[in-house]
């Protein structure tokens, strides 16, 4: 099978969409030829049957320009790929759907969000299929959805050690592009109300702030830090390359993900695939969870009960929490492993 594959980004160093490489390569693993057109590209190391096109936006070219780069692309490419893939934004699939359509090349889609604007009801029109996470990820009744997983590298995000050291403050990590959407606000409240129960604690804050209203919003985090009176135990790393997010899971106690976008988290996939411990109050992963939610969950903006969940962690000892975080592991690596998750999409799109 030759692959085109379309995507807002592709650079391994970046803190978001810093997992498409592996994406990337794992496709590569299974495919005869891949060409991966990124509206940003920058740095990557693929196999040599990938071929990797920018449409320019590292350069700082116009909108017309992207077009124009898009839609050379995908005709001057069209006798090099058989079926397309296009990660997340559906306007690829509005631009290239009648032309790939007229060429004979089937298209997929993933989208993986709770929102459902009218751009991508149109889009479903040309898609062949589309590939979600969860239920909950693609909210358009459709016999051509296909839920799939997440893809976590498995590899890269392996089983962390629990041996903490018993003086160490209990670390609680959360990692995500800062933005309201993210909730960070219902965590440092909650850690506010741990800390004054007596527990050391730590929080580290994972997640950069690109656009100005972003900006904005770590400015106020800042600022309740301080009213809390926890800013002497909040630390905010800013934007973190994806490849090193590991260490700073080895490294903590539990992760937690106050995210309101309902759909399945990549970071919290990655922490679980790393053994450890996670508390969320994302809807989709009462999907994932299943019948141990109530264990893992709290209802949104409740900083109450999310304090509550951090004390129990706490009180549990690191072969209790050892044994939690095999079985979280357990649940990435029966259904959302990467190379399943590519088997799947692949075995469905040919």
């Amino acid at each position: 099978m030759k692959l085109l594959i379309i995507t807002q980004k592709i650079d391994k160093n970046d803190d978001v969409l810093g997992f498409m490489h592996g994406w990337i390569e794992e496709f590569a693993k299974h495919c005869d030829e891949v060409i991966a057109v990124g509206l940003f590209v920058g740095a990557y190391d693929f196999p040599s049957n990938v071929r990797v096109y920018s449409l320019g936006k590292e350069d700082g070219v116009s909108r017309i320009k992207y077009l124009w780069n898009f839609f050379l692309i995908i005709w001057s490419e069209r006798k090099n790929y058989d079926a397309v893939f296009v990660h997340m934004n559906q306007v690829y699939v509005l631009l290239g759907g009648l032309i790939w359509k007229l060429m004979g090349k089937k298209i997929a889609l993933w989208y993986a969000h709770g929102y459902v604007p009218f751009s991508l009801r149109v889009a479903l029109f040309f898609t062949d299929a589309v590939f979600t996470s969860t239920r909950s990820g693609f909210r358009i009744s459709s016999k051509k959805v296909n839920i799939v997983g997440q893809g976590i590298d498995t590899d890269r995000f392996s089983l962390i050690g629990h041996d903490k050291v018993a003086d160490e403050p209990f670390t609680i990590i959360i990692v995500g592009r800062i933005s309201p959407v993210k909730d960070y606000e219902t965590l440092l409240r909650a850690a506010a109300l741990v800390a004054v129960s007596g527990e050391e604690i730590r929080v580290i804050v994972v997640g950069g702030a690109g656009l100005a209203p972003q900006e904005a919003y770590l400015a106020e985090l800042h600022e309740l830090t301080k009213e809390l009176g926890i800013d002497n135990i909040v630390y905010f790393t800013g934007a973190i390359p994806n490849s090193e997010i590991g260490k700073l899971l080895a490294s903590s106690h539990v992760f937690v993900n106050t995210s309101n976008t309902g759909s399945f988290d990549k970071a919290v996939g990655e922490a679980m695939a790393s053994g450890l411990p996670v508390l969320t109050s994302n809807e989709a992963f009462r999907e994932v969870f299943g019948s141990m939610a109530s264990e893992f969950m709290f209802f949104a903006g409740d900083h109450e009960a999310l304090a509550k969940k951090i004390q129990i962690m706490i009180a549990k000892t690191n072969p209790d929490r050892e044994e939690l975080g095999k079985t979280l592991r357990g649940i990435i690596l029966a259904r959302h492993s990467l190379e399943m998750f590519v088997g799947r999409i692949l075995s469905r799109h040919t």
